[in-house]
Protein backbone atom coordinates (compact mmCIF):
# COMPACT_ATOMS: atom_id res chain seq x y z
CA UNK A 1 0.00 0.00 0.00
CA UNK A 2 1.67 3.19 -1.18
CA UNK A 3 0.70 6.11 1.02
CA UNK A 4 2.67 8.76 -0.89
CA UNK A 5 4.62 9.84 2.18
CA UNK A 6 8.21 10.91 1.77
CA UNK A 7 10.94 9.78 4.14
CA UNK A 8 11.14 13.31 5.48
CA UNK A 9 7.42 13.35 6.21
CA UNK A 10 7.55 9.90 7.82
CA UNK A 11 10.36 11.00 10.14
CA UNK A 12 8.02 13.71 11.48
CA UNK A 13 5.93 11.08 13.25
CA UNK A 14 6.86 10.22 16.81
CA UNK A 15 8.83 7.00 17.18
CA UNK A 16 6.03 5.50 19.25
CA UNK A 17 3.50 6.33 16.50
CA UNK A 18 5.78 4.60 13.99
CA UNK A 19 6.06 1.63 16.36
CA UNK A 20 2.27 1.54 16.67
CA UNK A 21 2.02 0.99 12.92
CA UNK A 22 5.13 -1.17 12.69
CA UNK A 23 3.81 -3.59 15.29
CA UNK A 24 0.93 -4.50 13.00
CA UNK A 25 3.10 -4.55 9.87
CA UNK A 26 5.51 -6.97 11.52
CA UNK A 27 2.71 -9.16 12.87
CA UNK A 28 1.00 -9.42 9.47
CA UNK A 29 4.30 -10.45 7.92
CA UNK A 30 4.73 -13.13 10.59
CA UNK A 31 1.18 -14.40 10.09
CA UNK A 32 1.60 -14.55 6.31
CA UNK A 33 4.90 -16.42 6.62
CA UNK A 34 3.46 -18.94 9.07
CA UNK A 35 0.44 -19.56 6.91
CA UNK A 36 2.57 -20.08 3.81
CA UNK A 37 4.93 -22.43 5.67
CA UNK A 38 2.20 -24.96 6.46
CA UNK A 39 -1.56 -25.29 6.48
CA UNK A 40 -2.12 -25.86 10.19
CA UNK A 41 -4.97 -25.35 12.64
CA UNK A 42 -5.40 -21.73 13.69
CA UNK A 43 -4.50 -22.53 17.31
CA UNK A 44 -1.10 -23.92 16.23
CA UNK A 45 -0.49 -20.91 14.00
CA UNK A 46 -1.33 -18.62 16.90
CA UNK A 47 1.12 -20.42 19.22
CA UNK A 48 3.91 -19.98 16.69
CA UNK A 49 2.97 -16.36 16.03
CA UNK A 50 3.22 -15.52 19.72
CA UNK A 51 6.80 -16.83 19.77
CA UNK A 52 7.80 -14.59 16.86
CA UNK A 53 6.11 -11.34 17.90
CA UNK A 54 7.17 -11.22 21.55
CA UNK A 55 9.62 -8.53 22.65
CA UNK A 56 12.37 -11.05 23.39
CA UNK A 57 12.31 -12.46 19.85
CA UNK A 58 11.99 -9.01 18.27
CA UNK A 59 15.02 -7.81 20.28
CA UNK A 60 17.06 -10.72 18.91
CA UNK A 61 15.77 -9.93 15.42
CA UNK A 62 16.80 -6.30 15.81
CA UNK A 63 20.31 -7.40 16.77
CA UNK A 64 20.47 -9.54 13.60
CA UNK A 65 19.60 -6.67 11.26
CA UNK A 66 21.52 -3.77 12.86
CA UNK A 67 24.65 -4.24 10.76
CA UNK A 68 22.56 -4.18 7.57
CA UNK A 69 20.69 -0.93 8.21
CA UNK A 70 21.34 2.25 6.28
CA UNK A 71 22.18 5.39 8.22
CA UNK A 72 18.59 6.61 7.80
CA UNK A 73 17.13 3.28 8.95
CA UNK A 74 19.48 3.12 11.92
CA UNK A 75 18.37 6.61 12.94
CA UNK A 76 14.71 5.56 12.90
CA UNK A 77 15.54 2.38 14.85
CA UNK A 78 17.44 4.33 17.50
CA UNK A 79 14.65 6.89 17.88
CA UNK A 80 12.23 4.03 18.50
CA UNK A 81 14.59 2.20 20.84
CA UNK A 82 15.22 5.33 22.88
CA UNK A 83 11.59 6.45 23.03
CA UNK A 84 10.23 6.94 26.52
CA UNK A 85 7.69 4.16 26.83
CA UNK A 86 6.35 2.07 29.67
CA UNK A 87 7.83 -1.42 29.88
CA UNK A 88 5.44 -4.28 30.70
CA UNK A 89 6.33 -6.21 33.87
CA UNK A 90 6.81 -9.52 32.05
CA UNK A 91 9.44 -8.14 29.66
CA UNK A 92 13.07 -7.11 30.12
CA UNK A 93 13.43 -3.36 29.57
CA UNK A 94 16.31 -3.77 27.11
CA UNK A 95 14.34 -6.26 25.02
CA UNK A 96 11.26 -4.05 25.02
CA UNK A 97 13.23 -0.99 23.86
CA UNK A 98 14.93 -2.94 21.07
CA UNK A 99 11.56 -4.37 20.00
CA UNK A 100 10.08 -0.87 19.92
CA UNK A 101 12.98 0.24 17.73
CA UNK A 102 12.32 -2.63 15.33
CA UNK A 103 8.62 -1.83 15.19
CA UNK A 104 9.34 1.87 14.58
CA UNK A 105 11.60 0.89 11.69
CA UNK A 106 8.96 -1.40 10.18
CA UNK A 107 6.33 1.33 10.51
CA UNK A 108 8.63 3.86 8.87
CA UNK A 109 9.50 1.58 5.96
CA UNK A 110 5.85 0.77 5.42
CA UNK A 111 4.89 4.45 5.39
CA UNK A 112 7.46 5.32 2.76
CA UNK A 113 6.44 2.36 0.61
CA UNK A 114 9.73 0.46 0.96
CA UNK A 115 8.03 -2.92 0.84
CA UNK A 116 10.98 -4.71 -0.79
CA UNK A 117 13.27 -3.46 1.97
CA UNK A 118 10.75 -4.68 4.56
CA UNK A 119 10.79 -8.13 2.96
CA UNK A 120 14.62 -8.19 2.97
CA UNK A 121 14.90 -7.18 6.62
CA UNK A 122 12.08 -9.48 7.69
CA UNK A 123 13.85 -12.44 6.09
CA UNK A 124 16.92 -11.71 8.22
CA UNK A 125 14.75 -11.22 11.32
CA UNK A 126 13.25 -14.66 11.13
CA UNK A 127 16.05 -16.65 9.53
CA UNK A 128 16.54 -19.93 11.37
CA UNK A 129 13.48 -19.20 13.54
CA UNK A 130 10.98 -21.05 11.40
CA UNK A 131 12.70 -24.38 11.86
CA UNK A 132 12.92 -23.99 15.63
CA UNK A 133 9.26 -23.24 16.34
Amino acid sequence: MQLGITASQARQYSPLALAFLGDSVYEVMVRERLLLEANQPAAKLHEKKVQLVCAEFQAQAADRILSQLTEDELGVYKRGRNANNTVPRHTAAQDYHKATGLEALFGYLHLIGAEQRLVELFAVCIEDAMSSI
